[in-house]
């Protein structure tokens, strides 16, 4: 799985390329990367390079506005989803403490009852 993704995330795709995948103009193009809704790489000569994962974000992209969206609603919910990738996990002593708790509410048992007769 990590080197499908790692191959999606290549940037061998140049702009004529994607023009022709996307049927966006190299204007369109151009456009969304100034409103960082996508960040090609550049080669040595500052030619820019496509993924796999830029095509299908352009393709994204131009669902949201056929569906009305504004690029600021887009920017919006691309910010949304980044802000919602940078949420820490639980650490893993916190899912210990999740897990051993809910154990003991599976169980019956209470942390907090105290034994009679002792």
């Amino acid at each position: 799985m990590a080197e499908k993704e790692l191959r999606r995330n290549l940037a061998v795709l140049p702009i004529g390329t994607i023009r022709e995948l996307t049927d966006l103009t190299d204007r369109q193009i151009r456009y969304y990367e100034e409103q960082h809704l996508i960040m090609p790489q550049r080669t040595a000569s500052n030619r820019r390079m496509f993924s796999l994962n830029d095509v299908d974000r352009l393709l994204e992209i131009k669902d949201y506005l056929d569906a009305g969206d504004s690029i600021a609603d887009i920017q919006a919910i691309y910010s949304k989803k980044a802000a919602k990738q940078r949420e820490p996990d639980l650490s893993a002593h916190e899912m210990r403490q999740a897990l051993a708790s809910e154990f003991i509410n599976l169980a019956g048992f209470s942390v907090n009852k105290k034994r009679k007769g002792y």
